[in-house]
C-alpha cells in the first residue's frame, strides 16, 4: 500500500496542501482542567466523574460508538455546553479553534473566495498580508474556482476550507471532531505533520485508527454509559477490547490484496455486498482519476480553452467519486463498531 501511494505521489503534479496551524506560544502549563465531570441527558449518562488535564504538547484522542458523548465532550471543553456536575477551569484568555463534524459553518451560497477571505481580497497570516489567491492555492484551489460557490464543491473542498479558516486563528487548543472526513490522501498526510509539530494541546475525534495511533500521546474511551479510562495508544485500547481489525480507510489495497472482512450478521445482505466490492470500486475510481488529472495536465492542451476546461471537469468529476466512496466506506465502518 505504501508504495502504491508513493508511486501516486510521484505521478501527481498537484502540490501538497501546505497547513501550518497558528500557534499562540502561550507558555503555561495548565491549559484547560476539568475535575469530576459528569454530564447526561435525560436519563442517559454519557460522562460520569472524568478528571481531564490538557497541557502544551498533550494530544487527547478519544474514541468511542456512536452516541457515547464524543461530540458532547469536545463541546464543553470548547465551552459551548457546560456540565451537569464537576469544575471546568480554562487558562485566562485561552485561544481555542473547533473543527466541527457538521461543517455548519460554511455558507452553501458565498463563493470560494468569501469563504476564505471574508473582508476583501488578502487573509492575514502570521502577521503577514497573503492574497487570496495565493491562500486558496495552499489548499489545492486554482485562480479559476474563487467564484464557484460552495455548494459546488466537493466534501473535500470544504473540508479544506474549514482548515484554511482555522489557520488564521491563534491558537492554544486545537478541538477537532472527524477532521478527516472527505479528506484527499495529500491533505490527510500534511494534516497529520502539521499536528504533530503543533506546540499546543490538541484533542481529536477521528474514524481514522492510523491518524489517532500516531498523533495521539494518549487515548481516552467514552464506554456511552458514562464510563471513561486513559490508554497509552490506540493499539493498547484495542488490545483491551479485542477489537478486530478493520481495514485503514486511507487507501483501498492493491489488487488482489485480502482483509478480514467482517461477518454478515453485522451488516445487512446487501451492506455486506458493497463492503466486499468496495476495494475493487476504490481502487478503479482512483485510477480513473489518476488518468484524468494526466489528461487535464496535458501541456498539448495549455491554449485549448475548452477541452482544457472539459478534461478539468472530467478531473474535478472523478475526484468527487473518489470522495463518495471513501465517505461510504466509513458509513459501514460506522456500522462495524
Amino acid at each position: 500500500m505504501m508504495d502504491q501511494l508513493d508511486r501516486s505521489r510521484e505521478r501527481s503534479a498537484v502540490s501538497r496542501a501546505t497547513i501550518e496551524f497558528n500557534a499562540s506560544e502561550r507558555r503555561t502549563k495548565k491549559l484547560w482542567r476539568g475535575t469530576g465531570l459528569r454530564k447526561g441527558f435525560g436519563e442517559t449518562e454519557v460522562i460520569r466523574n472524568l478528571d481531564l488535564l490538557l497541557t502544551p504538547g498533550s494530544r487527547l484522542g478519544v474514541l468511542g460508538q456512536n452516541a457515547s458523548g464524543k461530540t458532547t465532550l469536545l463541546r464543553m471543553i470548547v465551552g459551548q455546553i457546560e456540565p451537569d456536575a464537576g469544575e471546568i477551569r480554562r487558562a485566562e484568555q485561552l485561544r481555542t479553534v473547533y473543527f466541527e463534524q457538521n461543517r455548519e459553518s460554511l455558507d452553501p451560497d458565498a463563493t470560494l473566495r468569501r469563504a476564505l477571505a471574508p473582508e476583501g481580497d488578502t487573509v492575514l497570516y502570521r502577521d503577514r498580508a497573503v492574497h487570496v489567491a495565493s491562500w486558496a492555492k495552499r489548499f489545492l484551489f486554482r485562480p479559476d474556482q474563487l467564484d464557484t460557490r460552495i455548494s459546488r464543491l466537493s466534501g473535500g473542498e470544504r473540508a479544506r476550507i474549514i482548515l484554511a479558516r482555522l489557520m488564521l486563528q491563534p491558537a492554544d487548543l486545537l478541538v477537532l471532531d472527524e477532521p478527516t472526513n472527505d479528506l484527499d490522501i495529500p491533505t490527510l498526510d500534511v494534516l497529520e505533520e502539521s499536528l504533530l509539530d503543533f506546540p499546543g494541546a490538541l484533542v481529536l475525534v477521528t474514524h481514522d485508527r492510523y491518524l489517532l495511533d500516531r498523533v495521539s500521546t494518549r487515548i481516552l474511551a467514552l464506554d456511552g454509559k458514562g464510563g471513561t479510562e486513559f490508554f497509552a495508544d490506540y493499539s493498547q485500547w484495542e488490545a483491551n477490547y479485542a477489537v478486530p481489525t478493520a481495514p485503514r480507510k486511507r487507501k483501498a489495497p492493491a489488487g488482489g490484496s485480502k482483509v478480514n472482512r467482517p461477518k454478515s450478521k453485522r451488516l445487512s445482505y446487501n451492506d455486506q455486498r458493497e463492503w466486499e466490492s468496495m476495494e475493487q470500486k476504490l481502487l478503479a475510481a482512483e485510477t480513473e482519476l489518476d488518468e484524468a488529472r494526466a489528461r487535464a495536465e496535458d501541456p498539448a492542451i495549455a491554449t485549448d480553452s475548452a477541452t482544457l476546461h472539459r478534461r478539468v471537469t472530467e478531473m474535478e468529476e472523478a475526484q468527487t467519486e473518489v470522495d463518495r466512496l471513501y465517505a461510504r466506506w466509513a458509513e459501514l465502518e460506522d456500522k462495524l463498531t
